[in-house]
């Protein structure tokens, strides 16, 4: 930034605090925190706005709308964007913050209610202290909720290919402690890159908490949509047929390989059902791993029969995914990038342990995935470009 243009910021701050005084105390500060972010992004790319330079790291690409809650109320940010082989988030903005401050509100929320253990008071020590009283949980989980629902309620628009997968958590409830089931939509977009579309928590993975989930989805203006993968959870076909019925569905063929064996009579069989099933999913074309699902049907008619029908009547659940380009296959033939969320979600509700309700465990599930949305959007493609 020149030096010009750091006077008029300054008199434009100057400007501000005279005109309003304290009140006008959180714009100016905006302005201050946009202009340092600005400087700070031209350092990394080793170049200032519209500069020609050969020592150039890379390239700015616009900015993105934030609001920060803090002490002066809400900040209006416009966090610097980049683009090429250079990483950059400002200083300026604590990045994790969200999750951070769910996990602690976790954490509260058990110890205020009164079930926390030995375990999670010791947590509780290092992450928030003692000194916690009600009305300080409530007060920070109603700003904290505010945020994290704009996101989850966000409209989503054109997203070529969906991920769902669920997992389950420990809750409270009525004096028992109940599973509850965490559903995340992740996507692709047209420009080939990841985002999370929106999670859902309830006490139930039954067929009416999937379809509800996709319907919100669908009224937040999903459209497009090529491929859908996933496992074979009863109550998600169930809700997929009812809500998107015309788009074509991949089974997981991760969680297929897994799914064989129970099939499998013998011990020692494993490895070469394994390898088999292996070949049948890179084959090059649909044809050939068709052919392939064939000889092995042959292969294990006498041997495991129970397989080999089970073979025959699942594998081609998997088979979806061949009609698209060969280079994209290997992201869309699987959950992986939902099942990597799902690793990062136990992660940090493994600390926990248990969750003193459902909107507890949803906060802490919404932060940490709002943050991974954002840095898959604006991050490197996830896809490669199609095949010509």
């Amino acid at each position: 930034m020149t030096q010009q243009e750091k006077d008029t910021t300054i008199r434009t701050v100057f400007e501000i605090i005279n005109s309003g005084g304290m009140e006008n105390l959180g714009e100016a500060i905006s302005i201050l925190i946009n202009e340092a972010m600005k400087s700070e992004r031209s350092s990394v790319l080793n170049a200032q706005p519209w500069q020609r330079t050969d020592n150039r790291t890379g390239y700015a690409n616009g900015f993105k709308d934030k609001t920060v809650i803090s002490k002066l109320g809400k900040l209006l940010l416009n966090v610097p964007q980049v683009r090429g082989d250079v990483e950059f988030y400002p200083s300026a903005l604590e990045k994790g913050i969200r999750s951070e401050k769910a996990l602690k509100l976790a954490m509260a929320e058990m110890y205020v209610q009164g079930v926390s253990t030995r375990k999670v008071t010791s947590v509780l020590k290092k992450l928030c202290g003692l000194e916690i009283s009600s009305a300080q949980v409530s007060n920070a989980s109603k700003l904290l909720d505010e945020e994290l629902k704009k996101w989850r309620t966000r409209p989503i628009g054109h997203i070529k290919y969906l991920q769902m997968d669920a997992r389950y958590e420990k809750v409270r409830q009525d004096g028992m402690v109940l599973s509850c089931a965490v559903l995340v939509a992740t996507g692709v977009m047209e420009d080939g890159k990841r985002t999370v579309l929106g999670t859902s928590v309830s006490l139930s993975e039954a067929e009416v908490h999937w379809r509800n989930f996709l319907l919100d989805l669908k009224k937040r203006g999903l459209h497009g949509l090529q491929l859908i993968t996933s496992d074979d959870h009863s109550g998600l076909k169930a809700a997929l047929t009812s809500v998107f019925p015309s788009v074509p569905w991949q089974r997981c063929q991760v969680h297929l390989q897994r799914n064989a064996v129970p099939y499998i009579p013998k011990l020692d069989m494993r490895k070469g059902v394994a390898n088999d099933i292996r070949n049948i999913f890179n084959a090059p074309d649909q044809a050939e791993a068709q052919r392939l699902l064939d000889l092995s049907i042959e292969k294990y008619e006498k041997s495991a029969s129970k397989l080999s029908v089970w073979m025959e009547t699942n594998i081609p659940e998997g088979f979806t995914v061949f009609s698209l380009p060969g280079n994209q296959r290997k992201k869309l033939r699987s959950t992986n990038m939902v099942e990597r969320l799902n690793r990062e979600i136990k992660r940090r509700t493994r600390v926990a342990t248990l969750f003193p309700n459902e909107a507890s465990l949803l906060r802490l599930v919404s932060a940490i995935l709002s943050e991974t949305s954002e840095e898959w959007e604006t991050g490197k493609r996830y896809l490669p470009k199609e095949d010509s």
